[in-house]
């Protein structure tokens, strides 16, 4: 008798279909209007989601950040925007977020797009959702393209934890100044940059963090001419100023490393610091050995032996 095997997967297939819907919007009571923050590719127009497309036909408002960017991308889709265009972007924010919060008020959905990828991540949009938030208007999001995470994922620096800085300042010693408070962040640190000042980012990178730090430059992701360039600081600093550098550009920096907890009595300075502030001598000792990593108890017999 031939016995007959099931997939071993089977019994999950139809909890799989349940819990993966096609709707492009969650159902709203009538007259209700919303907000849709809505990513769109980074590069490659491929990567434009169907929620993505069905909503920049349907919507009542389409609020861009660059109108011409969004002209290109609706015709490199080729599909046609119903309703009204409405600029919106870093220096028109303030006065254009109540305008479309009435909008909303008054039972209208849009959508809101930035240039590239996810609006409200270094891009117009976080006024619109505070906004929303305070006003208690319906907010969602259609996740997708992300320059930020696909540097991140093909860095091939630690992910478990990380954090993003955005642009660094322009001028050169707020840059520093802004690396020098990051120079103990122990997160893998997503940076983004121009072309023309990824040298001069370089460099301050390796004043403040040193040499052998652990970097990934990454240019034209998910475009034809896609490059993810590793090594140290100080190797691609070497890179930077050896090769014509284009393209939009996401800089993954490795954290600071762990360091060695020292002795009790290396800390016991810091402990009468604060015994000096009026803090209690127990409080001051469990203060210093959570932020030093060290035993509270060596630590307090270092103190009472150096009295």
């Amino acid at each position: 008798m031939t016995e007959q095997l099931s997939s071993p997967d089977e019994t999950t297939v139809p909890d799989l279909a349940e819990s993966l819907e096609a709707h492009a919007l969650p159902d709203l009571p009538d007259g209700v209007g919303r907000i849709v923050l809505a990513a769109t590719p980074i590069g490659n127009v491929g990567d434009a989601s169907s929620r993505l497309i069905e909503l920049l036909q349907t919507a009542d408002i389409v609020a861009a950040e660059d109108t011409r960017r969004l002209h290109r991308l609706v015709q490199s889709l080729g599909i046609t925007v119903s309703g009204r265009v409405i600029s919106y972007h870093e220096h028109n924010e303030a006065a254009k977020t109540e305008e479309l919060l009435d909008h909303v008020r008054a039972g209208k959905t849009i959508i809101m797009v930035s240039d590239a990828g996810m609006p409200a991540v270094s891009d117009p949009g976080f006024r619109l959702v505070e906004g929303a938030v305070a006003a208690g208007l319906f907010v969602t999001a259609f996740p997708g393209p992300s320059a930020v995470l696909t540097a991140l994922a093909l860095s091939g620096l630690p992910t478990d934890r990380f954090c993003f800085e955005g642009f660094l300042p322009r001028k050169a010693g707020e840059r520093s100044s802004r690396l020098a408070d990051l120079a103990d962040e122990r997160r893998t640190m997503v940076f983004f940059e121009a072309p023309h000042r990824l040298e001069p980012m370089l460099r301050a990178l390796h004043e403040r963090f040193g040499s052998d730090r652990r970097i990934a430059v990454c240019r034209e992701l998910t475009k034809t001419y896609e490059e993810v360039i590793r090594g140290t600081i100080r190797e691609l600093l070497e890179w930077a100023e050896n090769n014509e550098v284009r393209g939009e550009i996401a800089v993954v920096v490795a954290g600071a490393p762990e360091q060695a907890p020292g002795k009790p009595e290396d800390h016991v300075a810091a402990v009468n610091e604060l015994i000096a502030q009026g803090i209690r001598l127990k409080e001051a000792v469990a203060a210093v050995a959570e932020d030093a990593r060290i035993s509270k108890r060596e630590l307090y017999s270092a103190v009472l032996a150096a009295r």
